[in-house]
């Protein structure tokens, strides 16, 4: 089978490297045709983006609208867009129109079908999920909205749970793989995920959409849009609702015992308003909040093994992210820069419905977290050669009775160089200094080359980097002595040396896109639980290897068909015990097509997911158990029935396979939506 692999990845590169082709090269990515982008100057435009979306110097409002920028066109890579096939970073971009023609409805569905990542979920809509980027681990894994990072502090590993995350309103979300902290900082060890949320432009216009199907699910969105002068501003309102879904196997029922079923309620709002004061300076401001409740069923820990039960458990999240920038043009374009202040808060309440809440007591439970970020950053054009980048962010982060009050300070400072030579030689360096008030100060880099052939299209990518975690708040301070844990106030970061090299191709008049990476990742100083004297605690003790293969097509005919496949291959190694990581799958592979009529009243999507069998964790009795394989099939389609109106219709997990991701936790099975949607 590994020789096998071997083949596979040499016939691709041979493929990509030999193959010549009759125009200019446009970068691999994901995702439909965008349309053009806007013809005013973006506040943060550098490098040598195509001509598009580079507009002349003019007294028109200059911000632009993200859902403007072209797939091809990464903001992640170097905190400014750039081109991807002029960046040696792996990177893939998800428009606003990959998420419409697939009708993903919250991000866990939308990220599990991209390449380098396994999402895990425990039951349907709602239910807790992680994210495992390249073999790391789910805390290692930065995510930001709008530019502000919003993994949960509250969260005992401080990892961010997309499970209730609606793709709403988002405009893009760009998938940064390898490691990151020389310019993102502390968790972005496996790599970096940034969404954007949609900006309003054009006259005032809204939009509205229901939809209802399996599982007693009622949806509903709808917003308003626009600019005006120099305003723009968007609204949108969104409601998800999941009424009656059952999350556990039958095999782990006991014989007549009856057994709560899932339902979730979502209810997000997004803001997103700015301001042209002049030419040169613009002020914005990003806020997303969410309400919601999910009800699963309770487990009896008074037997073993456990076993669930008809009671229903409880968890209230209200989430609140917000962020202010200030953007200041200066020197006829020369230097750039932009100032923001951002806030993020979680709180959430657990508990078993029926029982008591009298303050003190077990049930409820409260977790509440939130971060607090200042940032400026700075870009510097040095003409035909390139940009320089330098920051400064400070971070404050804390829990707040959770059972106890805690937090810490982080202050950082980066650089970054980005330059190219002929069309041809591209590369990026860059490096940060951050110093936690906990746990220390810690430097991090990263170099990223690139080499473009424009006679033939191809691209060789590589980058090297380095990355940290640090420990979360929860694992610094938070004790439980009445059952044997203790925080440890003295971890330290868990740190990580990443490699990668891949080359990337673009065929028949740029319709078809190959592109295949190698990736080495070494973990040391992971923290895991240890046992001291006669108590557990957490300890820096543990070393880990993460490998693989990503590989990648994307081919698009006109407007009428385009189709994607992509294929992950992932080793993830416990150095010290040989064994294989929790929760990785070997492999995977994800494959969508899009056929839309001439005319185009009627789009089809067909979408496919395969996953390989994985090592994991009994539900119940905690022991090593085997997850198995599973593929799903889903299927969208849309009809417009005139400018206004469009009807659509999706089915998902059609073969209805009945499988658990993870162990002990069933997925939906077959399940069909329908609705309409209105544009005003």
């Amino acid at each position: 089978m590994r020789a096998s692999r071997v083949r596979l990845v040499l016939l691709v590169s041979t493929i990509c490297a030999g193959l010549p082709r009759a125009h200019a090269a446009t970068s691999p990515a994901q995702g439909p045709s965008a349309r053009p982008a806007d013809t005013k100057s973006s506040p943060a435009v550098a490098g040598r983006l195509p001509a598009q979306t580079v507009a002349p110097h003019t007294t028109a409002p200059r911000t632009v609208a993200p859902q403007s920028l072209p797939e091809t066109v990464t903001v992640t890579a170097q905190r400014l867009p750039a081109r991807i096939d002029e960046v040696g970073d792996s990177v893939t971009v998800v428009t606003a129109d990959d998420i419409a023609r697939l009708q993903k409805r919250d991000l866990p569905t939308l990220l599990a079908q991209q390449p380098g990542l396994n999402l895990v979920r425990t039951g349907g809509p709602g239910g807790t999920s992680s994210i495992f980027m390249r073999g790391t681990n789910a805390n290692e894994v930065k995510v930001r909205l709008d530019g502000m990072e919003i993994n949960d502090p509250s969260n005992p590993t401080a990892a961010f749970d997309p499970g209730q995350f609606l793709t709403e309103g988002l405009a893009r979300v760009e998938v940064l793989r390898g490691p990151q902290s020389g310019l993102y900082g502390a968790d972005a060890m496996g790599g970096v995920i940034d969404l954007t949320t949609k900006q309003g432009e054009g006259p005032l216009h809204g939009w509205a959409t229901a939809e209802g199907g399996s599982f007693s699910t009622a949806n509903q969105s709808g917003g308003i849009a626009g600019s005006a002068g120099r305003f723009h501003y968007l609204v949108d309102l969104s409601h998800m609702h999941v009424g009656s879904l059952q999350t556990t196997p039958q095999g782990l029922i006991p014989p007549g015992t009856k057994v709560a079923r899932n339902r979730d309620d979502n209810r997000t709002a997004s803001v997103r308003l700015g301001y042209d004061v002049t030419r040169d300076i613009d002020l914005g401001l990003a806020a997303h909040l969410t309400q919601a409740a999910y009800d699963y069923e309770s487990d009896n820990y008074d037997v073993y093994p456990p076993v669930p039960t008809a009671q229903r458990n409880v968890s209230d999240l209200n989430q609140a992210i917000v962020r202010g920038t200030a953007h200041w043009r200066m020197f006829d374009g020369l230097f750039d820069q932009t100032a923001g202040l951002g806030y993020v808060v979680y709180r959430r309440r657990d508990f078993t419905a029926g029982e008591s809440e009298a303050p003190g007591a077990d049930n409820p439970s409260f977790n509440r977290g939130d971060r607090l970020k200042a940032d400026w950053h700075g870009v510097l054009r040095l003409g035909d050669y390139g940009t320089a980048l330098v920051g400064a962010e400070h971070i404050r982060e804390r829990i707040v009775d959770s059972p106890v009050t805690a937090h810490t300070d982080t202050n950082a400072g980066f650089g970054q160089l980005a330059l190219h030579w002929r069309d041809i030689l591209f590369g990026s360096g860059n490096i940060r200094f951050d110093s936690n008030s906990r746990y220390g100060q810690y430097v991090t880099w990263r170099v990223a080359p690139a080499i473009r052939i424009p006679q033939t299209g191809t691209t060789f990518k590589a980058s090297a980097g380095t990355g940290f975690h640090g420990p979360s708040l929860n694992q610094l301070f938070v004790s439980y002595p009445a059952y044997y844990f203790l925080a440890n106030p003295n971890l330290k970061a868990e740190r990580l040396i990443g490699y990668d090299a891949g080359i990337a191709q673009s065929l028949l008049h740029d319709r078809l896109q190959l592109s295949a990476t190698w990736y080495d990742n070494r973990v040391h100083n992971l923290i895991q639980t240890v046992l001291s004297g006669y108590d557990y605690t957490y300890g820096n003790v543990a070393h880990a290897r993460t490998y693989g293969v990503e590989v990648a097509a994307d081919y698009k005919l006109a407007d009428t068909l385009r189709a994607d496949i992509s294929y992950t291959w992932t080793v993830a190694k416990n150095e010290d015990t040989g064994q294989q990581l929790t929760r990785r799958p070997r492999d995977k592979v994800s494959a969508s097509a899009t056929w839309t009529t001439p005319w185009r009243p009627l789009s089809i999507t067909p979408d496919l997911l395969y996953v390989s069998g994985w090592h994991d964790v009994d539900r119940y009795a905690g022991t090593n158990a085997i997850a198995h394989d599973y593929v799903v099939f889903d299927l969208a389609g849309q009809y417009r029935i005139d400018r206004h109106w469009t009807a659509f219709v999706r089915g998902e997990n059609l073969g209805d396979r009945r499988y658990q991701n993870p162990v002990g936790y069933l997925q939906p099975g077959r399940a069909v939506y329908g609705g309409i949607s209105a544009k005003f």
